[in-house]
């Protein structure tokens, strides 16, 4: 593996401490979660316990102002190791942002203390039935009534959809302009707002992912974050840092699999000797290996980029294009070096094999990255002519 340089000692402390932790915590619960299909909260109090989460939020509201990415990634890493599906990412770097950008000093007060204790746990809805990544075709709509906005719509593949009690929802505010987009605080308990079912996936089999439904939720104003005909431009400002996290999440999966399969090659044997030890086990371990170091320097570039506040979106999309291409291509070569064996569950690599086909997909499609990589260039179609 590259040496990484970007870490000091502080770093590998934290490192330490969460690696110890999530053996002990989260491994011995990991196949359990799996058949359950959802990890449960109190896994998220433990995890609050050790101000692993929102560890950007400041002292008066419970965190430790850990504005540092670099801990975040490192909690990532760590933690996907021992499971895929506990989404702490998706609840720190995701949404989370969102309340620290957006919120006001009140709801800040109201909300960050129960997202650090692992209390709340936190979702986002913006995709709907028939508009994946197109928003600005969203149907789900917020009418102003005054001392509050009526919530109507639905919303799909919801990560964390059952679990989260507190969900922020991308809706329509403007019938005539399609970027008139506001963000509300969909809050559990609220009348109107029902989950529906838990959906099945091909992957990620312990972290829950639902739809949602809201039949005139009347949303207090003092819920809304930001500007309500903002959301659009809003839901843009996080995209950099959101697409970085998948990198991240992305090149360490592909990691496990190549760690997962070197160990395996070097122990079974076929034709009286291991198989890592033929022609061609030794060309495509070394072809993944300088693949996976490649991404390594990437995202740890563009990790340094994103905590001295450089990172564009152009780079955080190449960053996620590339390392979910490089992570789908390495665990279809470790799966079929593991041969059969690679097909069955009870083997790590078929699960990574499953769980990494999403990765092309969520945080903006590949095409979606090329289409916003090109248009970096001066090549967007608009301008023709």
């Amino acid at each position: 593996m590259i040496n990484r340089r970007i870490f000091n000692h502080e770093h590998a402390m934290f490192r330490d401490s969460v690696r110890k932790w999530a053996a002990a915590e989260l491994a011995p619960y990991s196949e359990q979660w799996r058949a359950e299909g959802m990890v449960p909260k109190s896994a998220w109090k433990k995890a609050g316990e050790q101000g692993y989460l929102c560890m950007w939020a400041g002292e008066a509201y419970g965190g430790g102002g850990m504005e540092d990415y670099r801990y975040d990634q490192i909690l990532i890493e760590e933690l996907l190791h021992v499971d895929s599906g506990f989404f702490l990412a998706l609840h720190n770097r995701v949404v989370g942002p969102y309340l620290n950008n957006l919120a006001t000093d009140e709801q800040k007060a109201r909300w960050l203390p129960g997202c650090v204790s692992g209390d709340t746990i936190l979702s986002i809805a913006m995709t709907e039935p028939g508009t994946g990544s197109d928003l600005a075709g969203m149907k789900t709509r917020a009418e102003d009534k005054g001392d509050h906005w009526l919530l109507n719509g639905s919303k799909t593949y919801i990560s964390n959809g059952l679990i989260s009690n507190m969900c922020v929802v991308a809706a329509r505010t403007n019938p005539d302009s399609p970027h008139a987009v506001g963000l509300f605080v969909v809050e559990e308990g609220m009348p109107g707002f029902k989950r529906g079912r838990k959906l099945k996936k091909l992957g990620l089999h312990s972290q829950d992912t639902a739809e949602m439904f809201f039949q005139d939720v009347k949303v207090p104003r003092t819920n809304v974050l930001g500007e309500p005909t903002q959301g659009f431009r809003n839901l843009m400002l996080n995209l950099a840092e959101e697409r970085l996290t998948s990198a991240v999440g992305n090149v360490t999966r592909a990691e496990r699999a190549f760690e997962v399969t070197l160990a395996y090659i070097t122990d079974r044997k076929a034709f009286g000797r291991p198989i890592g030890t033929f022609q061609n086990s030794r060309f495509k371990m070394a072809d993944m290996r300088a693949r996976i170091d490649a991404c390594w320097a990437l995202v740890d570039h563009c990790v340094m980029e994103h905590v001295e506040h450089k990172l564009t979106g152009e780079t955080a999309a190449a960053a996620k294009l590339y390392t979910s291409e490089v992570e789908g291509w390495v665990v279809d070569e470790c799966l079929q070096l593991h041969g059969g064996a690679g097909y069955m569950d009870e083997y790590e690599i078929c699960r990574l094999y499953a769980d990494a086909r999403i990765s092309r997909i969520y945080a903006g499609t590949s095409e979606i990255m090329k289409e916003i990589i090109g248009r970096g260039l001066g090549l967007d179609e608009r301008k023709r002519g």
